[in-house]
């Protein structure tokens, strides 16, 4: 295979995004989508410049043996089938996050991965941007020294003025703050502690704002949790705020300190002791899908998936354990107690 063919399930605002996003891949291309609307080949082709079959059966777009690989961007609740029935047709997979609503809905993901064989990453793309590769350059050259304390945090208000608001709100939809969005700040902690988590305890509420009443489900979470080895952290998932968004990252170690992009480090002789440094980086600071890095990370999968490798960063396995983190933090909301990961084997 010298080309990875793509069909593309559900077509909103994201799915635009990586329709986009695959015209500068190489090696990859998006051929196909799949939508229960009545869509036009012709207004898709002007659209996107690039012609695309198009279909509304789910199914029969599986059955397409000209389609190598399936890109689930749909709502939520939708993730999980799709996922199981693209892996049991032989399609690679991109999913987007989250993988599933359940812990029990992703172990069969999971599962239907393995039993095909196929290739399969998540969409956890800021592990890809700008600011997070250079974080984690000044970890890989010891400037932090040992981390001991990291938090990271989303606030990013999800309103009305989002499209996918409507649905979004709706508990077997949307899910939890976490699931729908917070889980981006969780993968980041993951990433830079660099340590299995062995506990968690969360802590839920939500806005008294009418704007943000018509939630079925807690919009700010808290997350404290407890990393092998006797590291700590935090994630805040605030999907009810009103500001400007922002990713918030504080990553603590015993030769200095990287707060958002800003570095202390003892390690760097004749820096001033009251002040910070400023790296020059690209942030994330932004929830438009159109700004996130998905292109080196769709180029990493393409790759990978071409030569029967295991992409870096954002393969499955890796992605599904920040899951499993999740979904034990809302476990510990829900319960009001601590929850030890050893409970979602």
């Amino acid at each position: 295979m010298s080309e990875l063919k793509i069909g593309v399930v559900g077509l909103g605002w994201v799915a635009g995004a990586h329709i986009e996003t695959f015209k500068q891949v190489t090696g990859g291309r998006v051929t196909a989508v799949c939508s229960r609307r009545d869509l036009d080949p012709a207004a898709l082709q002007a659209q996107y410049g690039t012609p695309l079959k198009v279909y509304q059966d789910y199914a029969q777009m599986l059955a397409d043996p000209e389609i190598d690989a399936i890109d689930i961007c749909t709502p939520h609740p939708f993730h999980a089938e799709q996922a199981i029935a693209a892996a049991q047709a032989g399609k690679h997979l991109i999913i987007e996050k989250p993988i599933a609503l359940t812990w029990d809905e992703a172990r069969r993901v999971r599962d239907a991965i393995d039993a095909a064989g196929v290739r399969a990453m998540v969409c956890f793309e800021l592990r890809y941007s700008a600011q997070f590769t250079l974080a984690r350059a000044v970890l890989d050259q010891g400037l932090l020294g040992d981390l001991h304390y990291g938090e990271v945090d989303y606030y990013h208000g999800i309103g009305p003025w989002y499209g996918q608001f409507p649905w979004n709100v709706k508990k077997d939809m949307g899910g939890s703050s976490l699931l729908t969005a917070g889980c981006h700040a969780m993968d980041i902690l993951l990433l830079m502690m660099r340590a299995p988590v062995e506990e968690v305890t969360s802590y839920a509420t939500t806005s008294t704002s009418e704007i943000f009443a018509p939630y079925e489900y807690p919009t700010s979470t808290v997350t404290i949790v407890k990393f092998a080895g006797g590291k700590i952290g935090k994630v805040a998932s605030i999907i009810d705020c009103l500001q400007p968004y922002y990713f918030h990252t504080h990553l603590v170690g015993s030769h200095g300190t990287l707060l958002d992009t800003k570095l202390h480090s003892t390690r760097l002789p004749g820096m001033i002791k009251t002040e910070w440094s400023t790296l020059a980086t690209h942030p994330v600071d932004s929830g438009d899908v159109s700004d996130h890095p998905y292109q080196p990370q769709f180029q990493a999968f393409v790759d990978a998936t071409l030569a029967g490798e295991r992409m870096p960063l954002t393969d499955f396995d890796t992605a599904l354990e920040t899951h499993r983190v999740v979904y034990a933090a809302d476990l510990s909301a829900q319960r009001g107690t601590p929850v030890a990961l050893s409970e979602l084997a």
